[in-house]
């Protein structure tokens, strides 16, 4: 056991992990964030807990992981190399391991210029830092963990036991590059790797077919990443716009077609295509459980979190196992 958390557990007594995503909100309203957590508690084994998504700011991963944490969620909390070197970074570690937290995931993080190409202004002249990579960010975490030392070898009196995750984009491009930037990661320590959202099935399939030649899902938790549609003009958007994520035509006509099913009522066609996206994300879900070496599903409803306690009924993936944690 190198954590103790209750994701580990899970991931440990074979059955299929279940991860949510918390996003804090912009202001300092502590209230919005036990709110969401009471709404994904009990539905799933663990959720996200993002670290300035989008490069808009927010209440800190930290903090809200926390505020989670006293409602009985458990969090994962989100780590970037945007905006911390390594100082910052260890000290932040050693902060979140004193305040309770045993799952982190370890991220690049959105260009400071991504929330500018939106409806927010942004910071899009902020300076990043990036003094280390994702890879190098998970091997500080493991040496932090396992030798209780930091990353410039100075002694830990205590070190902190995270439970430690890394994402993968697995059609990414170039796509076939994906299966090298997966075993990097894994070679730097990731204990668990959340994927971006899958659609194209197919494509995923062939992805990990190359992951299971490789042995790779053997050294880690591998969770399926689906994202939750909410309309057509959504898998458009992703299927055009974000990086990694692949949405076949036939997902885009299905939703389109639930939304001419109302007409000229939107209110009703935003009602269809809602509920056509939960009925298609439990389709999903099962189809990423089938495929051979996952282990699980993270399932991300963007500020939708009242939509996961249906998906996850929906699934067969409730009630979620329960274990004691240290």
């Amino acid at each position: 056991m190198k954590s103790g958390s209750n994701l580990e557990r899970v991931i440990l007594s074979g059955k299929p992990a279940v991860t949510a995503e918390l996003g804090p909100p912009m202001s300092a309203d502590g209230h919005e964030v036990t709110k969401k957590a009471n709404i994904l508690k009990g539905f799933c084994d663990a959720a996200n807990i993002t670290d300035c998504q989008t490069a808009v700011v927010r209440i800190s991963s930290i903090a809200a992981a926390v505020l989670a944490h006293r409602e009985g969620l458990e969090p994962v909390m989100q780590m970037t190399c945007r905006d911390r070197n390594r100082i910052g970074i260890q000290a932040d570690l050693l902060g979140a391991a004193a305040l309770g937290l045993k799952n982190c995931l370890c991220l690049a993080g959105d260009h400071q210029k991504f929330s500018a190409a939106g409806r927010l202004k942004g910071h899009p002249g902020a300076k990043n830092v990036y003094d280390v990579d994702t890879c190098q960010l998970v091997g500080i975490l493991k040496k932090m963990r396992d030798e209780g030392k930091q990353e410039g070898g100075d002694p830990l009196e205590v070190a902190p036991k995270f439970f430690i995750g890394a994402s993968w984009t697995p059609m990414g491009d170039p796509i076939d590059f994906r299966p090298m930037n997966l075993l990097k990661k894994v070679n730097a320590g990731a204990d668990f790797i959340q994927t971006q959202g899958i659609y194209d099935i197919e494509l995923f399939r062939s992805q990990m077919d190359k992951i299971r030649n490789m042995g790779l899902h053997e050294r880690t938790a591998i969770l399926g990443g689906i994202i939750v549609p909410k309309s057509a003009m959504m898998l458009k958007y992703m299927d055009s716009s974000v990086a990694g994520v692949s949405v076949p035509k036939a997902l885009i006509d299905r939703m389109n077609k639930a939304k001419e099913a109302a007409g000229d009522d939107k209110k009703k066609a935003r009602e269809l295509q809602e509920a056509e996206g939960i009925k298609l994300t439990v389709e999903l879900i099962h189809q990423v459980l089938e495929t051979p070496g996952i282990r699980g599903v993270h399932i991300q409803a963007i500020e939708w979190e009242t939509a996961i306690e249906g998906i996850v009924k929906d699934a067969g993936l409730y009630p979620r196992p329960i274990f004691e944690t240290e």
